[in-house]
């Protein structure tokens, strides 16, 4: 017969005494296993669902139209975009994605060869050129460039939020597309890639029309060449993202990293922004919507913050896209949240396919063991070359006719919105030229939303001559500003510019400092 003996003491100080006996070190073990767990749910890891896949990966989704010549002809022909995608296994979780590309990369070098363009308005805008020779032969200093004559394809990129061509994931397709043997441009953002801001005018998600003068320039210098474009992550739904961004702890870090980045912007060129903008508000800036409320819409000319974040924003251009355009996101995009992505829009447009993959993060994409390599500059330049070799770019041009809207009114054609001091909203544009201004009136409703690549890392090809208005609003016979702007390399220019250790600098003539970029 067991006996059992009774103890006076509380069951509470018993269970003490046993926790005493547990080793310090299992403590120690179950905190770090505590933290872990709390970690991978902050940083939102799926490295479990990879590993009981398999490390597969889950299957990229298009959408598109049932009508869509673009995924018959080219679409369907890219592996890439018919395949899965599979995070690199230490990489899975967006967070990681996103902050590997951005403070490590793994970008190849770049032997850029650059030249400046010369904006009527004063402004400069950068343009680094990279070749095939450039990249089989880095050491070799070159001194001769495009021929105009060149019949190779021109790939044109457009960086992110104050990003330039240095960029890791810059340099990732600049190379990946030289190596084909395309010519690649960047065109830097003005005020980035080492060149100082000349005008009053400044860059931003709502203005296209540097983007539209140097896509105008490209076709009449070389003009036998196809130009395609990409564009990435700058310009998507702006309002909605902005909501997004202080939704969650995690999205406010990203939201003070743009922040910082935009500060750093704005302080390298503080002798302008200084007395254009409210300097005060700028150095007080916490979120990207109060640089915007201080600084961006003030330099726009814009009325109220939503109202750029609208105007700016990719879902409104969609619908009237006239060329061939893939779009490409992630679902788990961390700046860029799935909540704005224009589902039904590039569902009704036959000329948009979109891509997306359940992980990704934020221009990140890294996949295999060693994370050398981004998934989507294989899927873009799968695409860009089959659409290069499709009958698509043969195309005839398309005619446009003006289609007012009674919903639409000029505010929504013009470049921005102005509010007049009696009240009323009305367009606002920039441009100088009496010739072009007339004109302007004149163009379809598409002629400032065709051209617009602002889709979450969108992709758009541009057939050469045939197709010029519907980006740049002008054909080559019509713009007479054109004829204004200036090119001229870096050599020549005079203006400070040159290449230090692989990086494009130059030297503030009021205060010797030197201006780098590196944000995304």
């Amino acid at each position: 017969m067991d006996c059992f003996q009774l103890s006076s003491q509380s069951p509470y100080e018993l269970l003490l005494n046993a926790a005493f006996l547990i080793p310090f070190s299992h403590y120690f073990l179950a905190f770090l296993f505590l933290l872990a767990v709390l970690l991978c749910h902050f940083v939102e890891m799926y490295f479990m669902q990879e590993l009981f896949t398999g490390f597969r990966g889950q299957p990229v989704s298009l959408t598109f139209n049932s009508c869509c010549d673009l995924y018959q002809q080219v679409v369907s022909k890219c592996k890439t975009l018919n395949g899965r995608y599979s995070s690199t296994p230490w990489l899975c979780s967006p967070h990681l994605q996103t902050a590997f590309v951005h403070f490590f990369g793994r970008a190849p070098v770049c032997n850029y060869r650059r030249q400046i363009f010369h904006i009527s308005d004063g402004g400069n805008i950068a343009l680094d050129w990279l070749r095939k020779v450039d990249v089989e032969k880095p050491s070799i200093e070159r001194l001769d460039g495009v021929q105009r004559d060149d019949k190779s394809p021109i790939l044109l990129v457009i960086p992110g939020l104050t990003s330039d061509s240095y960029s890791a994931y810059i340099k990732h397709l600049t190379f990946k597309m030289a190596k084909r043997g395309w010519h690649v441009v960047v065109s830097n953002h003005r005020g980035l890639g080492g060149v100082s801001v000349t005008s009053d005018r400044f860059y931003n998600a709502a203005w296209t029309e540097d983007v539209r003068k140097v896509i105008d320039h490209l076709h009449t210098q070389y003009h036998q060449a196809p130009l395609f474009v990409v564009g990435l992550s700058f310009g998507a739904n702006l309002l909605i993202c902005d909501r997004f961004m202080n939704r969650r702890l995690v999205q406010k870090f990203y939201n003070r990293a743009l922040t910082i980045g935009l500060k750093d912007y704005a302080k390298l060129h503080q002798t302008v922004m200084s007395r254009l903008a409210d300097w005060e508000g700028i150095v007080k800036s916490r979120t990207v919507r109060d640089f915007d409320h201080s600084s961006t819409r003030v330099l726009a000319d814009i009325e109220t913050v939503d109202t750029y974040y609208r105007k700016a924003s990719c879902a409104s251009y969609i619908g009237n896209v006239m060329v061939p355009l893939l779009c490409i996101s992630a679902l788990d995009d961390p700046v860029c949240t799935r909540e704005a992505i224009p589902w039904d829009e590039c569902r009704a447009n036959k000329n948009i396919v979109l891509a997306t993959t359940h992980h990704g993060g934020h221009l990140g994409y890294f996949d295999g063991m060693t994370a050398k390599s981004l998934w989507w500059v294989r899927a873009v330049d799968e695409f860009l070359c089959a659409l290069n070799s499709s009958s698509l770019i043969h195309s005839k041009k398309r005619q446009i006719t003006t289609v007012h809207s009674p919903l639409e009114s000029s505010i929504d054609q013009a470049p921005y919105v102005n509010l007049r001091e009696d009240g009323l909203v009305t367009a606002f544009s920039n441009e100088q030229s009496g010739e072009i201004g007339s004109q302007q009136n004149e163009q379809p409703v598409e002629d400032d939303k065709a051209g617009d690549s602002r889709g979450v890392n969108g992709t758009m090809q541009l057939e050469p001559n045939a197709t010029t208005q519907l980006v740049t609003g002008f054909s080559h016979e019509t713009s007479s500003e054109v004829g204004n702007e200036q090119l001229v390399e870096d050599d020549k220019a005079g203006d400070g510019i040159r290449a230090v250790n692989g990086r494009v600098q130059q030297e503030h003539k009021c205060n010797g400092t030197s201006l780098v970029s590196d944000q995304y």
